[in-house]
């Protein structure tokens, strides 16, 4: 025979969303990839906004030391 368990689970908590991401002065890619995330969120498609937040974030830069 099988249990049916009743009652509530834990309260699940969720945290903000991290902030959007800032492209870097004068990176074309990472300013190409904000117009598109505006566009994206101005037509209401959340996912491929947070698509170009992640691939933002992920561009690669170096730093020359000198």
């Amino acid at each position: 025979m099988r249990t049916l368990r009743t009652g509530m689970d834990a309260p699940v908590h969720l945290a903000l969303p991290p902030t959007r991401p800032k492209p870097a002065p004068g990176c074309g890619v990472r300013a190409a990839l904000a117009d598109q995330r505006q566009e994206a969120r101005d037509r209401g498609d959340y996912s491929a906004a947070t698509d170009a937040d992640v691939e933002i974030r992920n561009h690669p830069h170096r730093t020359r030391a000198r």
